[in-house]
């Protein structure tokens, strides 16, 4: 018995059948077509090379020009979007996969530039820290005013109209981009919102917009093809947490009521977050509280991953960098094959074109040129 055989079981997400439980993670690649945010032909390519994940999780997708500040990232805001995205989900039905599409506000996150110059919206009025990408180049964040109680119902009816295209463009589900410093993690997280309303406070009114967008999703899709990631540990892009314990089981019992399919957590895996060993692992505390399908992400070999589903940490773990430039990452696993190297990183990460995309050889593909 190989170590990873656990890794090759299948598994149901909710309503969505994995044939094995090596997902792929969002990864942003900035393949969209500028200036009107929609997918194209290349990225179809892209996503049916990966098809063998378990499941595929979408790059983070902009529900609104007013959420999306990221150049070439795809939204999901127009019909012609939804449209344009067909093709995506098709070329990974078509190889036996599937696919969720991950819906993303990025709040104080979007530069001015993105917006005509008006600033970004936040839970409250703050600026993260660092630098944005634009196509002008790094600049410095800006500060975001606080999101009004009167345009939360706007918000809302975003995701929801995002979700109703994901489902005309032909997704297995949606999952709720809650993580890494974005909107939704500005407003759980207790140094990025210091609301006074039903919004802000502790960590039940914190998580009501986490809740709120949920239920929208829900409507449209059912919880079993709706799922959310949390990113639970430390800082991420300046959003953090006094007590992360407390915060972090509130979002979990979101998870639990609503019944979702499954929860994504960008987590310290067996080296830590980003490297750290000194930050608190919440996925215990989370288990505990939110019983569906566990998903845990962060630098993950493929033995360690085995382990952690063997020991019952986890039901499954999301891929990201390997799947760059392994496209067939599920088979190299099975065989204990070398993994092909991210070459030309980060370059190629979020350049335009196919290079360091779509042109990384399968497997077969490497041996065969090896032969001739």
């Amino acid at each position: 018995m190989r170590v990873t055989d656990s890794l090759f079981q299948p598994i149901k997400l909710g309503a969505i059948e994995a044939k094995n439980r090596i997902i792929m993670a969002p990864l942003t690649r900035g393949r969209a077509a500028d200036p009107v945010f929609t997918p194209n032909d290349l990225m179809a390519q892209y996503y049916g090379q990966r098809a063998s994940a378990g499941l595929i999780i979408s790059e983070a997708t902009g529900i609104s020009r007013e959420g999306l500040g990221w150049p070439s990232a795809p939204g999901i805001w127009s019909e012609e979007q939804a449209e344009a995205w067909k093709a995506s989900t098709e070329a990974v039905h078509k190889a036996g996969g599937k696919i969720v599409l991950q819906l993303w506000h990025m709040g104080r996150l979007v530069h001015p530039y993105f917006l005509g110059g008006e600033p970004p919206v936040s839970s409250s009025a703050t600026t993260a820290p660092g630098h944005a990408h634009t196509p002008e180049g790094r600049k410095d964040y800006e500060p975001a005013r606080a999101l009004g109680l009167d345009e939360i119902p706007r918000l809302i009816a975003d995701y929801r109209n995002a979700a109703e295209l994901a489902k005309k463009a032909g997704f297995d589900g949606v999952q709720l981009h809650a993580a890494n410093g974005y909107l939704i993690d500005q407003f759980i997280r207790d140094n990025s919102n210091l609301r006074d309303d039903e919004y802000g406070g502790p960590a039940t009114n914190r998580v009501r917009l986490l809740r709120e967008v949920l239920e929208a999703l829900v409507d449209v899709w059912g919880a079993d093809r709706v799922s959310a990631r949390l990113s639970p540990n430390g800082d991420s892009q300046g959003a953090d947490d006094s007590d992360p314990a407390t915060t972090f089981a509130a979002a979990a019992q979101v998870a639990q009521d609503l019944k979702l399919g499954f929860l994504e957590l960008r987590q310290p895996g067996p080296e830590g977050t980003y490297g750290r060993t000194d930050v608190p692992q919440q996925d215990a505390m989370i288990r505990s509280i939110y019983t569906g399908p566990l998903v845990l992400n962060s630098d993950y070999s493929a033995e360690d991953a085995a382990a952690d589903i063997d020991a019952g940490r986890c039901d499954a773990v999301s891929f990201g960098r390997p799947f760059i430039s392994n496209p067939d990452l599920p088979h190299r696993i099975r065989l204990g094959a070398e993994l092909a190297p991210n070459t030309n990183v980060p370059k190629s990460w979020y350049l335009p074109g196919p290079a360091g995309y779509i042109d990384y050889p399968t497997l077969d593909e490497e041996r065969a040129a090896g032969a001739a």
